[in-house]
């Protein structure tokens, strides 16, 4: 009963006299959080900031996760969890009709209202998720769902990287296209810089963990992305794909 809608409805229902006023405070009684020992859960969000909690699954016990989605799940239609392993999502799926588990992002996703925002139809606004290569696809995968989740429509091209710049190029009415650009590489990280240069739409750069040891773990593709010269690039943290598709849902919308 915390979406914005929902809160509508129930003042207006007590505005008809549909429901008495306690009765009323007794649905919003959650408000601001629901304290359930092991965590507050912030019920206010979603009108806050639009979108409800998400919940980052890693160093969370099984038995924390499904209560945090479970109690979550009566509140929204939608929620995402990230980081989540094969073992939570069989946990969570058996206990909620709606959720979905995507593997390759870790992401879960209780979504009731149905499917996800289908590709992009005509003129419709869309974000292009690129890669470096194949390897990089699970990070790009969290955002492209993310934002897909959240109400965007999605394009992907994936394993695009400047070793072969023509794969590239041969992208280029798509990414012209594009009202935001998500672009993920690990190694040396060139690649949000060479598509900055192309076009006229923000760039979300997502450096990631991939690559041989002076890649540090993806430290060294960040330091490249952050001093790229292209303009209208910024930067995530390493490997925050979910980070990633948020922000540019917000842009896209």
């Amino acid at each position: 009963m915390m979406e914005k809608e929902k809160i509508e409805k129930l003042l207006e229902d007590v505005k008809a006299g549909n429901i008495s006023v306690s009765a009323a405070l007794g649905n919003l009684r959650n408000l601001p959080y629901e304290d359930i020992g092991f965590a507050k859960l912030d019920m206010h969000r979603s009108l806050r900031s639009g979108f409800p909690e998400v919940v980052f699954c890693q160093g969370k016990t099984t038995e924390q996760i499904a209560a945090i989605l479970t109690r979550l799940a009566l509140n929204h239609d939608k929620i995402i969890a990230t980081r989540a392993t094969a073992e939570v999502a069989d946990a969570i799926t058996s206990r909620i009709a709606d959720a979905t588990y995507y593997p390759a992002a870790r992401l879960l996703i209780v979504d009731k209202t149905g499917a996800r925002k289908a590709p992009p139809a005509g003129d419709e606004k869309y974000i292009l998720v690129l890669t470096g290569g194949t390897a990089d696809i699970p990070v790009a995968e969290e955002a492209a769902i993310t934002a897909e989740t959240m109400g965007s429509a999605v394009e992907r091209s994936y394993d695009v990287g400047v070793a072969g710049l023509h794969r590239l190029l041969a992208q280029r009415d798509k990414i012209m296209r594009a009202n935001v650009l998500v672009v993920v590489a690990g190694m040396e990280g060139a690649l949000p810089s060479i598509v900055g240069g192309l076009v006229s739409r923000p760039v979300i750069a997502v450096p990631t963990s991939i690559g041989y040891g002076a890649n540090f773990g993806g430290l060294s593709a960040l330091l490249a992305m952050l001093n790229s010269c292209a303009t209208g690039v910024t930067v995530v943290n390493i490997d925050n794909g979910f980070g990633a598709g948020y922000f540019a849902h917000l842009v896209n919308r």
